[in-house]
């Protein structure tokens, strides 16, 4: 089980620094203490309750790593959830779920159904009305995490506790991860980027977890960075984007022996102009949800593509001149989505791979990605690729950001939709006589929103479900 995993970590490294945040400093004995002593909360929160769901909603701190290995010592299935998901998301999550608690902050939007019922630390505790009816848990799940849908309700991926157990230990052994490292991680623990390389990862061999929240300025990157005494930094293409925008003082960092990004795509030159001002090589972390981390470069600056396998890893991909779908089988896997039944299982052959939605090959063993399968919309019959979409209308005038996607418009029939970060006074037509410059008519969208900002989550994804519900009322943008 994996509370006896954590367990095990957490008195196997004695008064070492376990966790710490801006205002909280934790040993691991002590994290051991405080977690045991919140599970005894929890279990008079649910008497009774068999394998209780409890949702966490919140930012990286002490607080949150205390509250989930809690929930873990309760005996509870912790859901770890978006910070940045709002009541909608949310109430969608527990109505899907079943969940019985939510561990949240004080500014979360908790849906209306929800009611204050205790705390943990810092953090609170809201109750949610059993329902009748909800999903079965796999016998075996220990945690659940979540991944977007494909029509922007977020899937529920079960994992057991081996297979969250085996990504942190083969990341951990693929890249050299030993005690000596001190981990600094800006990137939301609710995402695959910091739940796979930083938290039981840093635990099973006794590493230091220093966790930062909020926006990522490079002011707010230096300064802890140099509190810290970090030797890997992981965050989102955001932190380095900012870094490379102002000077670098070496001397920050001199101890910083690693920096990896993922989720959102990473420009290549800004990962160049960062190695060569800090002298750190930049890892783009590939991994998948369903999978866990999958791929690792030893050497960011001369392997082709996104590094090999990682322990525990097979792939399957094209060649260089045919590249295709990349399916994976790892020690990993999550086993089910459990609100979108049969779903997963759908995307795994019977030789037990999953196929991802990423297209590629594998070059000295190296995997190098070509494109996505996913992106593909299927509108009246005619395949429009919503990359290829995006990358025009971000190229025209008073356009900050894009994002295509498919809706269903006032008829009810599929749509090609595009949401467009500008200044309130853009004319919509000059984005679509921009499109219809470069790209067949059918590749404009027939349906067009002017928005401030693209929202999207904290791993700099766009927020899918929020962007959907902008077409709720489908009116044509003329």
């Amino acid at each position: 089980m994996l509370v006896d995993v954590m367990t095990s970590a957490l008195r196997a490294h004695g008064g070492r620094i376990a966790v710490a945040d801006r205002r909280t400093r934790l040993g691991y004995a002590e994290l051991d203490r405080v977690s045991g002593e919140q599970a005894n909360v929890v279990r008079a929160l649910l008497p009774g309750v068999d394998r209780p769901r409890v949702g966490i909603q919140a930012g990286n701190s002490a607080a949150y790593v205390v509250a989930y290995v809690a929930l873990l010592k309760a005996g509870c299935v912790p859901f770890l959830i978006d910070r940045v998901s709002g009541p909608r998301e949310t109430a969608a999550v527990q109505g899907d779920c079943g969940l019985d608690l939510l561990v949240h902050e004080e500014e979360t939007p908790v849906p209306a159904h929800g009611t204050r019922c205790g705390h943990l630390g810092p953090l609170l505790v809201s109750r949610f009305t059993s329902l009748e009816e909800r999903p079965e848990l796999h016998e075996e799940t220990e945690v659940c995490r979540f991944t977007s849908g494909s029509t922007g309700r977020p899937s529920c991926i079960e994992f057991r506790g081996r297979a969250v157990h085996r990504a942190a230990a083969n990341w951990a052994e693929g890249t050299g991860l030993t005690g000596g490292d001190t981990i600094l991680c800006f990137a939301a623990l609710s995402n695959g980027l910091a739940f796979n390389t930083s938290l039981l990862s840093a635990f099973l061999v006794g590493a230091p977890l220093h966790l930062a929240s909020g926006l990522p300025t490079a002011g707010a990157v230096s300064r802890t960075l140099a509190a810290s005494g970090a030797t890997r930094l992981v965050g989102f293409p955001a932190l380095y984007e900012s870094l490379v925008r102002r000077p670098a003082d070496r001397q920050l960092f001199a101890r910083l022996r690693m920096a990896v990004s993922s989720a959102a795509p990473l420009d290549p030159g800004t990962k160049r102009e960062f190695t060569e001002r800090t002298g750190v090589p930049l890892h783009n972390y590939f991994g998948v949800a369903e999978a866990g981390p999958l791929t690792f470069a030893a050497d960011p600056t001369t392997t082709p593509g996104l590094g090999r396998p990682l322990p525990g890893v097979v792939l399957r991909a094209g060649t260089a001149g045919a590249p295709g779908v990349v399916e994976v089988h790892s020690e990993s896997m999550g086993t089910r989505y459990l609100n979108v039944p049969g779903l997963l299982e759908s995307r795994t052959g019977q030789d037990g791979y999953y196929r991802t939605g990423d297209i590629g090959y594998l070059a000295e063993e190296s995997l190098v990605l070509t494109g996505r399968t996913s992106q593909v919309i299927n509108i009246g019959g005619r395949k429009v690729d919503a990359t290829e979409v995006t990358e025009v209308l971000r190229s025209a005038e008073g356009v900050r950001d894009a994002v295509v996607l498919e809706v269903t418009d006032r008829h009810g029939a599929s749509a090609l939709a595009a949401v467009v970060a500008a200044d309130p006074g853009l004319d919509p037509a000059g984005p679509r006589k921009h499109l219809a410059a470069s790209l067949a008519p059918y590749k404009t969208p027939s349906l067009m929103r002017i928005v401030p900002e693209i929202p999207r989550g904290s791993a700099g994804k766009p927020a899918t479900a929020l962007l959907r519900s902008l077409f709720d009322v489908s009116e044509e943008t003329e």
